[in-house]
């Protein structure tokens, strides 16, 4: 009875984890490990797995960090880091309908991992990264006039103290025009992302 109760513990555990897909990204800064939600944002996880199995963010940036100082003139104030290919259209694919928190029950929380947009359903390249609870991020918060926040799709697993590293990076860099591009959030030296692998 033992052996059979431990056989399907193993069984329960090994199960468990194998819809649960993870990634690795390498930067100059470190290493950061993610946990993606296929089952509850699949076309955004599938949106982002597709660059990263095409390689299309080696060589990529963490560019633009939003801190408490460096957004004096948004009402709505939030923390996150934000890489991807920033103007680099040739490696970009189109932008995908976005599974907004309403519709995935997930939050963006400390270590969310969510995609950047300017208009509804503009999403394609640009992910960012939460930096503690940004409640104005989920559908309904007031960071986008729109009211229909952002998709969130994975967390940090491991690496949060990179995150926070790269986030305190010195700004004020003028750079190329894009939909998030405000210079004082702008990375005066952008952290280079080395590669995204699954794990």
């Amino acid at each position: 009875m033992k052996q059979t109760l431990h056989f399907f513990l193993i069984l329960f555990f090994f199960f468990s984890g194998a819809n649960a897909q993870r990634v690795r990204i390498d930067t100059e800064a470190g290493s950061l490990v993610l946990e993606l939600y296929a089952d509850k944002a699949p076309a955004t996880v599938a949106n982002f797995l597709r660059y990263v199995d095409g390689n299309r963010y080696d060589g990529a940036a963490f560019y633009r960090v939003v801190r408490l100082d460096n957004q004096a003139t948004s009402p709505v104030k939030i923390e996150v880091i934000q890489g991807g290919l920033s103007t680099d259209s040739t490696r970009m694919f189109p932008p995908i309908a976005q599974e907004t928190t309403q519709k995935t029950g997930l939050k963006h929380l400390d270590g969310t991992l969510s995609m950047a947009r300017g208009l509804p359903n503009s999403g394609a390249s640009e992910f960012f990264i939460c930096i503690n609870a940004q409640p104005e991020l989920d559908f309904g918060g007031k960071r986008n006039p729109d009211g229909q926040g952002f998709a969130a799709f994975g967390r940090v697993v491991e690496g949060m103290e990179i995150v926070r590293r790269i986030q305190q990076g010195e700004t004020g860099q003028p750079g190329p025009t894009n939909a998030y591009s405000n210079p004082l959030q702008l990375l005066k030296k952008p952290v280079r992302i080395l590669r995204i692998n699954r794990i």
